[in-house]
């Protein structure tokens, strides 16, 4: 791949000689392609939706989804994806989910979410989503702070790490421990399938994509609910460069939250 160029607005191809552009990238249909973009630069939010957006298209449940956001950084979720999109109040995406999916057991209904929502305010709503076995898939973005409300200390927050609230870090004494979200969900007797990735690299992207794509195979098999947790950089309350964030995930935040499927019932 010699050189590489927007096409079309947001479509990338590579030169091919005599034969022209050849495209080997495009938005994917499940994605709006003018949408208003809402995320801090280097944020991974975007990469995420996008992962979530590839999947939709892959297993061809576009027209049968239903998405589930709580206010949070997941807020905008609707900016983004063609699909319908209910919107719930801090921590009430899943029993929002809950409610969609029995009332329309025939769609396919997932949230997205960040850890302050899923695992902090809306702790209750999570955890018993995932003991009824709701049928219904979940993804929480761990950024170890709440992004969207000034960076202060949230439910999965490292010890000694700094932010508004805990200026001289974390403590045990004080805050208690972060929380390992995808290990407490797998321990859920209705949950199907609990993984956590992170985006850090492309290596892990892709293995991230292949959890997103299992845990909405667990819905549409009727196993249980499907959980995947994703560590993901927040650049501008870690006060760091994009490239120094991604470090700090590499580095720090999968030595605490270490990768991997904790729960699989269909293996």
């Amino acid at each position: 791949m010699q050189q590489q160029e927007l096409k079309e607005g947001a479509n990338i191809g590579v030169n091919a000689g005599e034969k022209g552009m050849v495209q080997v990238f495009s938005i994917p249909k499940s994605m709006k392609e003018n949408f208003r973009y809402t995320f801090c630069p280097g944020c991974d939010h975007g990469i995420a939706i996008r992962l979530v957006a590839e999947v939709i298209d892959e297993l061809g449940i576009r027209e049968d989804i239903i998405s589930s956001t709580s206010v949070g950084c997941s807020v905008f979720l609707y900016d983004f994806l063609v699909v319908d999109c209910v919107e719930a109040p801090h921590g009430r995406a899943l029993a929002s989910a809950t409610g969609v999916k029995r009332a329309r057991p025939d769609k396919v209904v997932f949230t997205y979410s960040g850890d302050g929502d899923f695992a902090s305010i809306g702790l209750a709503e999570s955890m018993h989503t995932a003991l009824r076995g709701e049928k219904v898939t979940s993804f929480c973005i761990n950024n170890t702070t709440y992004g969207m409300t000034g960076g202060q200390l949230g439910p999965t927050t490292m010890m000694g790490q700094v932010t508004t609230t805990s200026p001289t870090g974390r403590n045990r004494e004080y805050f208690g421990y972060p929380i390992k979200v995808a290990e407490h969900i797998a321990l859920c007797d209705g949950t199907a399938y609990s993984a956590r990735v992170a985006l850090d690299s492309v290596p892990h992207i892709n293995e991230a994509k292949k959890a997103i794509k299992k845990a909405f195979q667990v819905q549409l098999d009727g196993l249980g609910f499907g959980f995947v947790e994703i560590l993901s950089s927040c650049p501008t309350n870690w006060h760091m460069t994009p490239e120094e964030a991604h470090e700090r995930v590499r580095n720090e935040m999968i030595k605490v939250f270490p990768l991997g499927v904790f729960k699989d019932v269909s293996a």
